[in-house]
């Protein structure tokens, strides 16, 4: 999958979304107006642009996932390790644990979704 950038609001917005779909857009400008004093225009030019980016689609008004939050939000890990970290998962692991310690629980969380790995 191609990679999906979303600006701060675009991504509050996609997860007001993900919360409520399946939803009708006209609810969402009701929903958008409220959340963040938006036109009814407004909405339908942002839920067109996540609908371009592959997120959304929007069918007779009715409005579902194309991806679920937990898929994208993967895609967005997944990029993340690749650039900042060279795609090394343990480069990563050591980073994030260098400066706190883990729970027993976390460390057998880990174990455990490294032997299904």
């Amino acid at each position: 999958m191609a990679e999906i950038q979303l600006g701060a609001i675009e991504a509050r917005f996609a997860d007001m979304i993900w919360e409520q779909e399946p939803v009708r857009s006209s609810e969402l400008v009701k929903m958008a107006a409220d959340t963040f004093q938006w036109k009814r225009t407004t909405t339908h030019t942002v839920l067109k642009r996540l609908c371009d980016k592959g997120l959304f689609e929007n069918n007779k008004g009715m409005v579902t996932c194309l991806i679920t939050r937990q898929q994208f939000y993967s895609i967005q890990s997944r990029k993340f390790v690749d650039d900042s970290f060279d795609g090394s998962l343990p480069a990563f692991v050591a980073a994030f644990t260098k400066d706190r310690t883990l729970t027993h629980e976390e460390v057998a969380e880990i174990r455990r979704i490294i032997d299904e790995a």
